[in-house]
């Protein structure tokens, strides 16, 4: 009798959950999300040239601080901070939701895929169907087909989920080298940015390997350019072009801009892609800022804010050919959802703001990693005020309680020490996860003591479900403005690219 019980209970909690699942999925599917009619229809003169932007992990919070941050630097020596962001003045101004097929958080494979196909698909799927059968065509594949030329550039790997979306379709974004194999396979006309994160295939099941992706896509005839000098050396009329940053940093991608000193940038390879792939047939081009979104992950602002600063500076290359071609050009600028639940506003600091507080940070947390982890090999157990030097050194941050601007209270050096223990004790678990995520407990707590500071908080280290916004400017932009998902941003683009 009770196994009976025991039964029954089990199973109505499992039909519950079980409605309760299909019940989101079934709101999100049947589009209950929609904010009234929207128009996707475009009868003019088509788009030659397009530029889609997409920050990833960028939210109105992203935006809004590099904004706040730039403000704060007026008439100040920081040379990297513009007075404001080329895109917030754009003619057209949308808000986009994000959702994918089955929940209300999505990651950047289905997102992107939602941008680059017009189709809600599962987290973690490159470019296919819920089912996992049907393969997607890009925004891309139909300009390449046009006769278009195309470029796909990341400040992260060019096999990460936001680029390969355009080119591959594959089951999991993890499938990283059977994504290199459809690059190489793509026959788009221009790759930039990051490297790849499975050159000879080790992470693949993959059978009868074709070998290192580098060879595989100098046989389908790319010309790779790996430094400064190759890729100066790149010019008109070359087909099929892969640039690589010449120092790739964690997981093949580019340096975070708060760290990149002399290394190409975004703004670098997006004005080569210009120069390579203008053409009377036009081109399509897709630019990704990938580390807004890693910063973000990792709660640590001011290098989030400086990849912003260097996304915005890649949409200027696109405003500028767009002045020489003003009849022709459409740029888009978008997130493709919002990471690290970043808020502009701390209890700490009630209704104020002080970002001119993030001026002294001088490198980002990875680098910061670097440096602990440099510290610890040498005296193998981390002392505190060893700890407390490099903070200072590179955040700014002191125990100086006269110090108003940069002293920490004795709560904060609680923080700091604590985490130093943890990372001595090499301590894990779901409570720490809550503290310091999946990061070096002593850079993330530095980063949050920083930003709080600043008048900056933090609700997670992974994405969460808020709209994010989206920007146009060109031939078509008024299909931009107003409230629309994500697949919207694709069937405006077919609409003004005259598909």
């Amino acid at each position: 009798m009770k196994s009976n019980r025991t039964f029954i209970v089990k199973a109505f909690v499992f039909l519950t959950a079980l409605t309760v699942i299909t019940g989101v999925a079934f709101s999100v599917n049947t589009g209950l999300l929609k904010r009234g009619p929207v128009n996707n229809s475009y009868s003019g003169k088509p788009a030659k040239y397009v530029f889609l932007f997409i920050g990833d992990g960028m939210g109105l919070p992203q935006v809004s601080s590099a904004e706040i941050f730039a403000g704060a630097m007026k008439g100040s020596k920081y040379p990297d901070a513009p007075r404001s962001l080329s895109f917030t003045s754009f003619d057209a101004q949308g808000i986009t939701t994000t959702h994918d097929a089955s929940s209300f958080i999505t990651d950047s494979a289905s997102a992107g895929t939602a941008i680059a196909t017009g189709n809600k698909t599962l987290n973690g799927v490159i470019s296919m169907d819920v089912n996992l059968k049907e393969r997607y065509k890009s925004i891309a594949k139909m300009a390449k087909e046009k006769g278009m030329k195309v470029g796909i550039i990341s400040s992260v790997s060019i096999d990460h989920a936001t680029p390969a979306v355009f080119y591959a379709n594959v089951q999991s974004r993890k499938m990283m080298y059977e994504i290199g194999l459809q690059l190489a396979e793509s026959g788009f006309d221009y790759f930039a940015g990051g490297s790849v994160v499975d050159p000879d295939g080790k992470k693949s099941k993959m059978e009868n390997k074709p070998g290192n992706l580098f060879d595989y896509a100098r046989s389908k005839g790319y010309t790779i350019a790996r430094n400064k000098k190759e890729f100066n050396n790149l010019r008109p009329g070359m087909n099929k072009v892969w640039a690589i940053t010449e120092r790739p940093a964690d997981e093949a991608a580019m340096l975070y801009e708060i760290d990149r000193g002399e290394e190409l940038s975004l703004k670098d390879f997006t004005k080569k892609g210009i120069e390579l792939l203008e053409n009377d047939n036009g081109f399509f081009i897709m630019v990704e800022g990938g580390k807004i979104d890693w910063a973000c992950h990792a709660n640590d602002g001011m290098t989030a804010i400086k990849d912003v600063f260097a996304f915005d500076a890649a949409v200027r290359e696109a405003l500028d050919f767009a002045k020489k071609h003003p009849q022709d050009t459409l740029v888009i600028v978008t997130g493709d959802h919002e990471c690290g639940g970043m808020t502009v506003g701390f209890a700490g600091t009630k209704y104020d703001t002080f970002f001119h507080k993030l001026k002294n940070q001088k490198i980002s947390y990875i680098m910061f990693d670097e440096k602990l982890d440099e510290l610890q090999s040498k005296k193998g157990e981390l002392k505190f005020d060893d700890v407390l030097s490099l903070v200072e050194k590179y955040f700014g941050l002191n125990s100086n309680k006269n110090d108003k601007e940069f002293g920490m209270t004795d709560y904060e050096i609680s923080l700091l020490k604590d985490a130093c223990n943890h990372v001595n004790l090499k301590e894990r678990g779901e409570s720490l996860y809550l503290l310091y995520g999946e990061y070096n407990p002593i850079s993330v707590t530095v980063t949050h003591i920083l930003n709080r500071k600043a008048g900056i908080g933090w609700t997670s280290y992974s994405h969460t479900g808020v709209p994010v916004p989206t920007y146009a400017t060109g031939v078509g932009a008024d299909l931009f403005d107003g409230y629309y998902d994500n697949t919207d941003i694709f069937k405006k683009l077919v609409s003004v690219m005259g598909f």
